[in-house]
């Protein structure tokens, strides 16, 4: 089968659609399947063309920035050479252009699945939100289009505004993760190089900071933590500096951070087995997002995968992970007293793998996931 996937931003972009879409797309070739994967050259030192293990990306130069998303230079003959090619068509959303690759599909009659990754509820300025709202009305009639969509949960799918109308064409898939677990001598190690001493708390951040992220109701909660367990640190693993349209909110929390000190730590972006060791040495992950711009949060299953529950919002797909698993709490959104006093609760539980935790999990593993995608496109190729 040859597939063609798009996405706005790819490898070697940090963002979990980039990391959900690059584990697709080589699961999918591990199945035999001829991938490409045509997305932006966001960077101006990025190849125009490349292989990842298999995988052959293809990158248009840019425009135009809007916000977060681009303008791809060529992208019309683009969609027309690659859609030609294809036996299937992945979209993933958000993406601004994407009705350029539906209306692609249409001409030529190629099936059209799309992975829905979220809403957008942009914040901050003018600009931003008037971003968010334009991509949404642009992806509404691919929506309508596509012959499926894929989505995370359908808690998620059942809340928003855009897929309600298509409930009939969703389907649950789990999101893909690379699974394995992490050996006590590799957290003590990842312990020992970054400092972490015996008698600390350790609260795991994992991801960009975005402004969805929520990032200032955890620091508005930390004193309250501080007072009973006064050894926490808070930890963030992800790409701090640089993240596209959030200047203005990494500046906002630059500034909270100052009077905690040693109590907030940033270690950037770590290859994938820290990732693993850094969940394990975490007594607990915190993913207090604010808005359905997160529909579930990768880094839930990771951390749940060493034994680190999650404190989570109560937001659609974001708490299923807690809800399956029973491993941390659910909290309000924008609520730091309930933030503080979850995170203060399960420091007091400790870490623990439930036994029918272990079923729940595996259904994450990359090639689970793409097994399930061969079989969508199979069922969307027969129609």
């Amino acid at each position: 089968m040859k597939i063609l996937m798009t996405a706005t931003y790819f490898e070697p972009y940090k963002s979990g659609l980039s990391i959900y879409a690059l584990r697709v797309a080589k699961g999918l070739v591990q199945l035999g399947h001829e991938v490409v994967v045509l997305t932006s050259q966001f960077k101006p030192d990025l190849a125009l063309e490349e292989d990842l293990e298999g995988v052959k990306v293809v990158r248009l130069p840019v425009s135009m920035h809007i916000s977060k998303g681009v303008l791809m230079h060529g992208l019309r003959a683009a969609a027309r050479r690659w859609v030609a090619w294809a036996d299937v068509v992945n979209l993933h959303l958000p993406q601004f252009e994407s009705p350029n690759f539906a209306r692609e599909c249409r001409r030529q009659g190629k099936p059209l699945g799309v992975t829905y990754h979220c809403d957008l509820e942009m914040s901050g300025s003018l600009l931003n939100r008037l971003a968010g709202w334009g991509t949404q009305q642009r992806q509404a009639g691919v929506l309508r289009q596509a012959d499926i969509i894929v989505q995370n949960s359908l808690d998620y799918a059942e809340q928003s505004p855009w897929l309600k109308p298509h409930l009939e064409k969703v389907r649950e898939v789990p999101t893909p993760i690379d699974w394995g677990r992490t050996t006590p001598e590799e957290v003590q190690a990842f312990k020992a190089k970054y400092d972490f001493q015996p008698d600390e708390r350790i609260l795991g951040l994992a991801g960009r900071v975005a402004a969805e992220k929520g990032y200032e109701y955890l620091i508005a909660a930390l004193p309250k933590v501080l007072a009973v367990y006064p050894q926490t640190r808070v930890v963030h693993a992800g790409t701090w500096k640089g993240v596209l349209g959030e200047e203005a909110y990494q500046a906002k929390i630059e500034a909270m951070l100052e009077p905690l000190g040693k109590h907030w730590q940033s270690l950037g972006y770590l290859p994938d087995d820290e990732f693993r060791a850094f969940f394990g040495a975490c007594d607990a992950l915190i993913f207090s997002s604010l808005n359905r711009t997160e529909s579930f949060g990768i880094v839930q299953i990771e951390a749940m995968l060493q034994g680190t529950p999650v404190i989570a919002s109560d937001l659609p797909g974001v708490r299923q992970p807690v809800l399956n698993t029973g491993m941390g709490k659910i909290v309000p959104l924008r609520d730091a007293e309930a933030l503080a006093q979850a995170i203060i609760e399960t420091l007091g539980e400790g870490k623990a793998i439930l036994p029918h935790v272990e079923d729940y999990l595996r259904r994450f593993a990359k090639e689970e996931v793409a097994q399930t995608y061969q079989t969508l496109f199979e069922e969307v190729l027969r129609r």
